[in-house]
This record gives structure tokens, sequence and C-alpha cells, in this order.
């Protein structure tokens, strides 16, 4: 076979070439069928099995949830890439039932954190006891003290307790008294907010919104997706049942497996391109959102963008980033980090229409 002294590669859909020992030349592809050997891109040692428990996960999960797979998949992304993910929209939308049955179908510890205006941040992370017996004082760990917290409606609770979770999301290690306590990782909070009701709500600080890696917007369904929850919640005997998926060492084993998705330089200069456009727009041929600017993304969205770009190659199963996959996560990735004036607001800019704006502009060199 080799003695023939040609062989067909193929690195990226449709791009063939031929080596004959001069360089590179194109093939037609009917002209390929003509080679006895051919080689492919590199693939995952155990992909297959780690792809295939994904899609369980999808399939366990639509027992129970209808029509929800955008947030779900991003839910996946943040847990494969130790992204905290924000989810936003109104009421009645399976926000809370997404993440609980979610937590149902991986190996993990979960736990649920109803956020009020009278929570206190020793509700959370835990405080010191005085045990009268041994005349000692002991350790209370909190609900943060799990591999996922659902933190519902966060923004019911004023800013102390919301900066309780920040040396949690960011460390990943919470301090109760003189002493800090690693936290058993993955490590991921859920959080979910209302943006209907304005009065006793507590808007997220900006220090504390930049570090989730995702903020989700959760739209309502469609008319046929919404007439099978009708349907099936209607039916007052109904018991949504799923089974256990993914382990512990599932998820460090997709993790490993994301981290060896290749990005090409170009398209990692084409992320910092879209992080600098939203700090200086005019110089990306943007001055109309110059004026409305206040703060763009910080460096979190960098490492936001390209984690998030090879996850969505890789549940496409690819070893490859493309232009589109860092598209399709940039509203998410972006939206909640770029910060816009009160002008903004009077004249109706949104910082989606930003967000769209900066990916028609900015090209890929």
């Amino acid at each position: 076979m080799l003695s023939m002294g040609i062989v067909a590669v193929e690195w990226y859909p449709g791009i063939k070439a031929e080596w004959q020992g001069t360089g590179l030349v194109s093939l037609p592809l009917s002209v390929l069928d003509l080679f006895c050997f051919r080689m492919m891109p590199p693939q995952f040692g155990s992909a297959p099995d780690y792809q295939q428990k994904i899609k369980q996960v999808f399939a366990e999960v639509g027992k129970v949830v209808v029509g929800q797979h955008y947030m779900i998949n991003r839910l996946l992304i943040g847990l494969f890439t130790g992204g905290h993910i924000l989810l936003e929209g109104v009421p009645g939308l399976a926000k809370t039932l997404t993440v609980s049955t979610l937590s149902k179908v991986l190996h993990l510890h979960f736990q649920r954190v109803q956020f009020t205006p009278d929570l206190l941040p020793s509700d959370l992370v835990g405080t010191m006891i005085y045990n009268q017996g041994q005349s000692v004082f002991e350790v209370k760990k909190g609900p943060i003290f799990s591999n996922l917290v659902l933190a519902d409606e966060i923004n019911r609770s004023p800013a102390k307790v919301q900066s309780a979770l920040l040396e949690a999301m960011q460390e990943k290690q919470v301090t109760i008294g003189e002493t800090t306590y690693p936290l058993d990782l993955p490590f991921l909070v859920l959080a979910t907010q209302n943006p209907v009701e304005q009065e006793g709500t507590y808007p997220l600080p900006e220090a504390q919104v930049d570090r989730f890696m995702m903020k989700v917007y959760v739209d309502y369904l469609k008319k046929a997706d919404e007439l099978e929850v009708m349907r099936r919640m209607a039916n007052m005997s109904y018991v949504g049942e799923v089974n256990p998926v993914l382990t512990k060492e599932d998820i460090f084993g997709i993790r490993q497996q994301i981290n060896q998705v290749q990005i090409s330089e170009t398209l990692e200069k084409y992320i910092i391109e879209l992080v600098f456009a939203t700090r200086k727009p005019a110089e990306y041929d943007l001055p109309e959102f110059q004026q409305y600017v206040q703060f763009g993304v910080s460096p979190r969205a960098s490492i936001a963008l390209h984690r998030a770009a090879k996850a969505v190659a890789y549940l496409d199963e690819r070893d490859y980033v493309l232009p589109e996959d860092i598209k399709e996560v940039a509203t998410d990735v972006l939206n909640h980090r770029i910060l816009l004036n009160y002008e903004a607001e009077a004249d109706g800019i949104r910082t989606q229409d930003m967000i769209e704006a900066i990916l028609r502009k900015v090209p890929i060199s």
C-alpha cells in the first residue's frame, strides 16, 4: 500500500489533498475513491461512549422537560467547562424544573436554595455553632457544599448574600471563621432570576454577574411543545422519573476531551477582536454604539468564549472549532458583561443589538 507513494488526506470537510512529495494537490471527490489508504482527522479515543451518554442525558431530561433543548445545551456546556450559568426568563418556563431534573441525571450532590429578602450569608455557606455538651464551636456547613447548587431567584436577596457566592464561584472554596474549606469538584452554580417583577428585587452586582460564564435568556415554548406540556401536566397521575447517566469520572473525562479540541490561531485572534469591539466599537466601524458603552467585557469573556466554542464543537462531535461555534455562544457569553449607560436605555439600545452588529462587522482575518 505504501509503495504506491500516494496517500489521500482529509483534515476538514471539503478540504482534500494528495501528498506527492513535492506538495499538496487538490483532488475532486470522485478521485478519492481510487486511493486504498485515506487519512482522516484524529478522533477521540473513547468519544463514542461519551457522546452516546450525552445523547442519553438529553433523552432522560426530555422525559420531564419539553422543548427546552437550547437551555439544556447551555447547562451542559457550563457543566463540561466548569462555568456557572445564569438563567433569566418569565415564570413558568421550567427553569427550576430543568436544573433539578438535570441533577437527577447526574451522579452529583444537588442542593436548591430559595433566595429571599431575609436570607443570610450564613444560611448559604454555613456558620460556627456552639456545642454545649463539649464546650466547643463546631462548623455547620451550608448548602453551598454541593456539586450542583441551584440559586433560585437569586435577585430576591440583597447584595451581602449574593456576594457570599463570590469566593465559592471563583475560588472553589469557602471560608467559615478562620478556616477555609475546599469545595467538592465539579462545582457549579446554576442561578435563575425573574425579569418581570422589579419590586423587592436586588440587581446582581457587576462583579458577580461577570463570574457567570453565560447568561441564557429562556423564551416561551413553541405551540406544539406547549400543547405537549399541557397534556402531560394535566394528567394528575403523571410522575416524571429519570435515570442517572453521567458520573463524576465521566464529566472529568469529557472535560479532558474538550481540552483536546483544536482551535486555530486565526479563530483565537477573532475572539480577541470580538472582545475588543465591545470596548471600543468606534474602532470597528461601529461609531453609533460608542456613546452608549460604559464598560466593555472583561478578560473573562475571552476565556469563556474559547471554552464554550470548544464545547459546542465537541457536542457536535467535532475535534476542531468553526467560526460558527464562536458566533453561536457569543450572545450568551457577552450579553451580561457589556454595561451600557442610561442614554442607551433611553434610546432603546440593547446589548443584543450591539452584539449582533459586532458579529456582522468584525471580520475573520
